[in-house]
């Protein structure tokens, strides 16, 4: 287990694991993404609630920094409406505004890329408005440019194969 700047150690639980802070991810999903585009809490609250297969999709990961939830990201069978051909997905991707800059994004991220190889998954997709750069760094590659509605999308993978560690 690695330690964060202040000597916290970091670890990754799942809401499996945690139900209790469904409604904690539910409010920073809500706020981040859903709450803007007219979603109400309830709606992704019971999003997050159902996100506890064993193995597989749908599973939601919560980062800690010593005894404090910092960040969530998500492996869901489908994510994008216009895209429902391809998948699973990593979706979610949410860090605290004061634990970003500390790697939270990628330790979350390496956790969803986990579950889908231990899924036997041999891609993984996303998809982002403005952090291309952050996937890009690491490893992911893009697949398309598209819009969402009328909103600018890039959708990316990664080769879960190719790519293992």
């Amino acid at each position: 287990m690695t330690t964060t700047p202040r000597g916290l150690p970091w670890r990754i639980v799942t809401i499996r694991e945690r139900p209790d802070l469904t409604s904690l991810v539910a409010h920073w999903l809500w706020d981040a993404f859903w709450q803007p585009n007219g979603h109400p809490l309830e709606e992704v609250r019971e999003i997050v609630g159902a996100a506890t297969a064993e193995a597989g999709t749908p599973q939601c990961f919560v980062l800690f920094a010593g005894d404090v939830p910092c960040g969530t990201a998500s492996f869901v069978s489908a994510d994008l409406e216009l895209r429902q051909d391809i998948g699973p997905w990593l979706a979610g991707v949410f860090v605290v505004p004061e634990a970003r800059g500390q790697g939270c994004a990628a330790r979350l991220i390496g956790a969803v890329e986990a579950a889908a190889r231990a899924a036997g998954e041999t891609a993984l997709f996303l998809y982002t408005h403005d952090a291309q750069a952050l996937y890009h760094k690491l490893g992911w590659q893009v697949l398309e440019e598209t819009e969402d509605g009328r909103r600018p999308v890039t959708i990316m993978w990664r080769d879960l194969i190719l790519d293992a560690p």
